[in-house]
């Protein structure tokens, strides 16, 4: 599908900032009810489809892709988890999801969703526009919103909305736009950072393993029979070069090894540290623009949320703007 099917002087229902989970679910629980968008994206398909993030899917999200037509490959790739392990200094218990809550979470990597969701959309003749960079929007307190884009090429165009919806990640510009007079994003940065890094190696546990020791935490989670994703906890001011190999293994085995488990090793691909902030916006609205997801909230990595919070983000917002959008063409 082309970037654009619309001339310079388009209008939308609805436009939504950024092609990620909230953005995506967002366009097609809106055309479910008969409600059209455009989705406005600054990468590429190819980024978007590629770039690994972590993927545990709570059961409330793993129901909506289900229930709205998008879960066949999720039913048939993803890793069915019922529990997680805890291990106290060597000493590992098991909490059991299905036992106690009846419910279970699903191990399916976030890219892998919005590559369901694309060709979803697609398939339905959504208008998605990749390589599209918003660069500014007016007029989002009036009847009549306007969001300014930039295409690959450089040039520049309006697509007016009734509403707009801002889904565009932490660095969010539509978050500005609410918080720039008396709004407020409070913030909250913890002394201490993960260390994570993927690892190509066979997998240590079919389920996540939380290890607590005196020298620190460490996960221990997957990607994937033969890709694995492992973290420590360390100081927010290390770098990656302040982690050799030698380093790494050592710690996560003296932190996550038990009687029944022992850290599966292989070739690190790739090494970071991920400081911990937490941050929501009052208000998410203003006007006729709203944000959903990380642009609203950002949470640290720890419990796997970001992903579920933004679906219930948009499970909470979609059916007030779908009888909005309504209104507006029963008024007209």
């Amino acid at each position: 599908m082309g970037i654009h099917s619309r001339s310079e002087s388009s209008h939308t229902p609805v436009a939504i900032v950024g092609a990620g989970p909230a953005g995506l679910m967002f366009s097609h629980l809106l055309h479910l009810q008969g409600v059209e968008s455009v989705v406005i994206e600054k990468q590429s398909r190819e980024e978007v489809e590629t770039t690994v993030r972590a993927g545990i899917l709570e059961q409330g999200t793993i129901n909506l892709l289900r229930k709205t037509g998008v879960g066949e490959r999720l039913d048939r790739e993803a890793e069915i988890d019922e529990g997680i392990s805890i291990s106290i200094a060597g000493e590992s218990h098991r909490i059991d999801f299905a036992k106690y809550t009846g419910k279970h979470v699903a191990v399916y990597p976030q890219h892998e969703v919005l590559i369901d969701l694309i060709a979803k959309r697609l398939s339905d003749s959504g208008e998605v526009w990749f390589n599209t960079e918003v660069t500014s929007i007016e007029d989002h307190e009036s009847d009549n919103p306007k969001v300014h884009y930039r295409t690959a090429d450089g040039s520049e165009s309006v697509l007016s909305a009734d509403y707009v919806v801002g889904a565009d990640g932490s660095n969010s510009l539509t978050r500005k736009l609410i918080t720039g007079e008396d709004g407020r994003r409070m913030k909250h940065e913890y002394p201490f950072a993960w260390f994570g890094m993927m690892v190509h190696a066979p997998q240590t546990a079919p389920e996540l393993i939380y290890a607590t020791h005196p020298e620190g935490f460490a996960l221990i989670s997957t990607r994937s029979e033969s890709v694995q994703r492992y973290y420590l906890q360390c100081n927010p001011n290390d770098t990656p070069g302040m982690w050799p190999d030698e380093r790494i293994w050592e710690q996560l085995h003296l932190r996550a090894d038990s009687d029944s488990v022992i850290v599966s090793e292989g070739e690190i691909t790739d090494k970071a540290v991920l400081r911990f902030r937490s941050a929501v916006t009052d208000p998410m609205q203003r006007g006729r623009l709203f944000i959903a997801g990380d642009a609203a909230h950002t949470v640290p990595p720890t419990g796997a949320k970001g992903l579920n919070l933004a679906m219930a983000d948009i499970c909470a917002l979609a059916p007030g703007l779908v009888q909005a959008v309504k209104s507006l063409k029963a008024r007209c």
